[in-house]
């Protein structure tokens, strides 16, 4: 999944906020942009473990036009942020699967299209129901 986040600019004595605001509460910081950056995708993993495990769904995220719409966000710099859902378990269980093969490339198609795994996209599609 691609989360966009929105940086709020820092400087020599402030550093750079990051809220994600697909994930209520979901924030950090960091000392450089690239660190700012580096932060956020821990937060958010972090924040999506939490909901994981706690049996809750993940949110699908929005794209950063419909957020920049926000005028809270006025003036931030907008970066993504790219997550596998599959990765963010602590057990990984190997599994088979017998599929036909037009129905696997669709899947291998659109897993590619949307920048992510064959495994983490259809841990996303499991996990948004």
């Amino acid at each position: 999944m691609r989360y966009p986040i929105a940086i709020e600019p820092g400087d020599d004595k402030h550093a750079f906020g990051v809220v994600v605001p697909d994930l209520p509460g979901c924030f950090s910081a960091g000392d450089t942009i690239d660190e700012a950056i580096d932060k956020a995708k821990e937060a958010i993993e972090l924040w999506l473990e939490t909901v994981i495990d706690d049996g809750g769904s993940v949110p699908h995220p929005k794209s950063i036009s419909e957020h920049q719409a926000n005028p809270e966000y006025k003036g931030w710099v907008w970066a993504v942020v790219t997550i596998d859902l599959a990765e963010l378990s602590d057990k990984v269980e190997r599994i088979n699967i017998t599929l036909p093969s037009r129905v696997l490339r669709r899947i291998d198609a659109a897993a590619k299209e949307a920048g992510e795994s064959r495994s983490g996209f259809i841990a996303k599609l499991a996990l948004h129901g």
